[in-house]
């Protein structure tokens, strides 16, 4: 899950549509007043018209998006594709004369298109444009694939005609590269028999394939768990065709059906649509958060003058990565970077005592490890004020499944599932009862969120975790 197949081109065609439709603006009206002998009455300047048309460009782009010019059912497609693009450039240039027409031509007077040529060579200069800048980014993509730029790293699993089928199909013109296969020999040609490996994790050890194609019926569950406690893709590729062929997720890989399943939505698109919305949003509260935070520092350096204010405690997000978690300190300086269990067997409390801990979803009533000042912190919840940092960098997103310790990983049955996304500031969980709620239920709640993510409920939970820190629902 580490490479989504295909964004990246699908970036290069975006930047691609962007710039060809505003230099089909420009040399529209280039054309018409240097080109075009006719004469016409209009002073209106070429920058006030380029910038008013860069402005308008998200119109056209989501028209594009719309039209599914960004979607592998289209793409690639020549007929489908070129139609949609004709299409489209009619649209764009119809709405943004409706636009036109409401906020300038009817206030003012004036107008974008004061010529009515410029409307029509614009449709007509941007399907050519869009044509000719999509053909090339194709090109490139096909040369870049063939020398194995860009491609898939693929292991095929399982005792299918399907097997036999990929092997003997697949080219990295597809996207793809085969670098492993696990099977008997019986489905695997000559050319493949020294790729062949006799177990999946064995090949994943060697091979470092980065999604696995799994071709049989058997213990289906177990291979998808594989590839997610691996982060890597996974395909489906039943020898039954028939199971699927009423499925739209369904694509074709030298001409064998194959079904892609995701562990989450938040892949791709999704993903730079959350991390521009987490830099946004991060940055607005950093300012907001400021001065409380330095109130914060400065009333932690009363207290404790040569202790410090910050706490940076080591935790897992996306991949299994670990980052510095940033909080304001709240526990007593003594017991900072031990694992609950090491603090209080220092103190020279029972085994039990840290076992009531974690059971209760790592919380207990008056735990001696924080300082006073610490409780009322985490109470208000302003020790995690500086995990706002942890977001702008990129470490956690503002909203997500809880970041781990290390330590507590093994207790996640479904750690792969949920290591699948970033970690967050705040989530589901954490508004769904806070420390009220028992750790399955926590586990649970994390889980449902990585595999229902949507920008509704990331919006939903922000608002949430906005209502539980003016109660005073953070951790007591």
């Amino acid at each position: 899950m580490k490479k989504e197949p295909g964004f990246l081109y699908r970036v290069f065609l975006f930047i691609g549509d962007a710039l060809s439709i505003v230099f089909s603006f420009a040399f529209a009206y280039y054309f018409r007043t240097n080109i075009d002998s006719r004469p016409y009455f209009f002073d209106n300047e070429l920058r006030d018209f380029f910038i008013s048309n860069i402005v308008l460009l998200p119109i056209w782009l989501i028209l594009l998006y719309s039209l599914g010019l960004y979607s592998k059912r289209v793409i690639g497609r020549h007929i489908l594709e070129l139609w949609r693009l004709f299409l489209a450039s009619i649209l764009g240039v119809m709405l943004i004369i409706t636009y036109d027409f409401f906020t300038n031509t009817a206030v003012t007077g004036s107008s974008l298109f004061p010529v009515r040529t410029i409307p029509v060579y614009i449709i007509v200069f941007c399907f050519l444009s869009l044509t000719f800048v999509r053909a090339f980014i194709s090109a490139i993509h096909r040369l870049s694939l063939r020398h194995r730029f860009g491609t898939i790293r693929a292991v095929v699993v399982g005792n299918s005609h399907n097997t036999t089928e990929l092997l003997m199909g697949v080219t990295p013109e597809t996207g793809f590269e085969i670098v492993a296969v696990v099977a008997r020999n019986e489905f695997i040609p000559k050319e493949y028999r020294a790729r062949k490996y006799g177990h999946v994790a064995k090949a994943i050890e060697k091979m470092h394939p980065e999604a696995i194609i799994y071709t049989d019926n058997a213990d289906l569950e177990g291979m998808n768990k594989i590839a997610i406690d691996n982060h890597m893709l996974f395909y489906y590729s039943p020898s039954a065709t028939s199971i699927i062929t009423m499925s739209r997720d369904v694509d074709f890989l030298a001409g064998v059906p194959i079904l892609r399943v995701r562990p989450t939505p938040l892949i791709g698109a999704a993903r730079v649509y959350k991390r521009a919305i987490d830099i946004v949003a991060s940055s607005i509260l950093l300012v907001i958060a400021s001065p409380i935070m330095l109130i914060v520092f400065i009333i932690q350096k009363i207290l404790e003058p040569h202790a410090p204010a910050f706490y940076r405690d080591i935790r897992l997000t996306r991949f299994n990565r670990r980052f510095g978690l940033l909080k304001f300190r709240s526990i007593k300086q003594k017991y900072c970077g031990m694992t609950a269990e090491e603090a209080f067997a220092m103190m020279g409390k029972s085994p039990e005592y840290a076992a009531k801990y974690r059971a209760n979803g790592d919380y207990l009533k008056n735990d001696p490890r924080y300082t006073k000042f610490g409780n009322f912190l985490r109470r208000s919840s302003l020790d995690e004020l500086p995990q706002l940092i942890n977001v702008l960098r990129g470490d956690i997103s503002l909203i997500g499944p809880r970041a781990l310790q290390p330590v507590e990983l093994k207790n996640y049955g479904n750690r792969g599932l949920i290591l699948s996304v970033k970690s967050g500031l705040t989530g589901l969980a954490q508004v769904s009862g806070r420390r009220n709620i028992s750790f399955n239920e926590r586990r649970a709640l994390d889980i449902y969120y990585v595999q229902n993510w949507t920008i509704a409920l990331d919006v939903q939970i922000f608002f949430r975790t906005i209502i539980s820190i003016f109660r005073q629902e953070g951790a007591r």
